[in-house]
C-alpha cells in the first residue's frame, strides 16, 4: 500500500484531510519529522487560517527547506488550500498589520495571493467566498482532474485568491464575481483552492487520482 503523509503544522483541516484519504483504504501518516515527510511516497500539505501564521509555523517547526527538497526530489505534492496559497511567492494577506506590503511564501511556483476585496473589479459579494461553484478545466490532460468532467462542482472557503504568473500551471480557474485561479498542476505538484475533503465524490475522485498516481 502507498504511504501517505500529511503535514503537521498545526492546520486546522489535517484530519478531515486524512480522513478522507484513509477512505481510500491508504495508508496515512500525519507528521512533521523530516525523516517521514522526505520518505513518503506521496505529501500533502493542508491548511486552513492566515498566510503569515502559517509560514510562521512553519518557520517554527522548521520544514521551509524539508518541503522545496519533497518537491526538488519528485515526490508528488499536493497543496490544499491555504496549502496552495503557500506555495506561491507572498501574499497581500493581513501584511499591513505587520507593517509590510506583502507577506513572503515558499516561492515554488510563480505567482501571488490576493484579497476578493482588494481587486477594484470585484463586484462587491459575500466574502469569504464560502460554499459550492464549479470548475472551468484548462488542462485537458490533467492528471489531478482525470475522469472530473467540466463545470464539476466542488467547495469552497477563502477570501484569498490566486494569480499564477505562468498560466501554463493552472489547472482549472473558477469565477466569482472575478475569474481565479482555483487549481495548479506543474510536473510533480499539485494544488487546489477548494477542499477535496468537503467536495464529495467530486472531491474524493480528485483525493485517488493523486494519491494512485504511479
Amino acid at each position: 500500500m502507498s504511504c501517505i503523509a500529511v503535514i503537521d503544522y498545526d492546520a486546522g483541516n489535517t484530519m478531515s484531510v486524512t480522513n478522507a484519504v484513509k477512505s481510500l483504504g491508504l495508508d496515512v501518516v500525519i507528521s512533521n519529522k523530516p525523516e517521514v515527510l522526505l520518505n513518503a511516497e506521496k505529501v500533502i500539505f493542508p491548511g486552513v487560517g492566515a498566510y503569515a501564521d502559517a509560514m510562521d509555523k512553519l518557520n517554527k517547526y522548521e520544514l521551509i527547506g524539508v518541503i522545496k527538497d519533497i518537491v526538488k526530489k519528485g515526490t508528488p505534492f499536493l497543496g490544499i488550500c491555504l496549502g496552495m496559497q503557500l506555495l506561491f511567492d507572498y501574499s497581500t494577506e493581513n501584511a499591513a498589520d505587520i507593517g509590510k506590503d506583502r507577506v513572503e511564501g515558499l516561492g515554488i511556483l510563480p505567482g501571488s495571493i490576493t484579497g476578493f476585496k482588494e481587486n477594484p473589479t470585484f463586484p462587491g459579494l459575500k466574502v469569504p467566498h464560502m460554499g459550492w461553484n464549479s470548475l472551468n478545466i484548462q488542462k485537458k490532460e490533467s492528471k489531478l482532474f482525470k475522469g472530473i468532467s467540466e463545470g464539476s462542482f466542488v467547495y469552497f472557503v477563502h477570501s484569498f485568491y490566486l494569480n499564477a504568473q505562468n498560466r501554463d500551471d493552472v489547472a482549472s480557474t473558477t469565477e466569482y464575481g472575478i475569474l481565479f485561479d482555483s487549481a495548479v498542476e506543474r510536473d510533480n505538484i499539485f494544488g487546489c483552492q477548494f477542499h477535496p475533503e468537503k467536495s464529495g465524490d467530486i472531491g474524493m475522485a480528485l483525493l485517488k487520482n493523486f494519491c494512485f498516481l504511479s
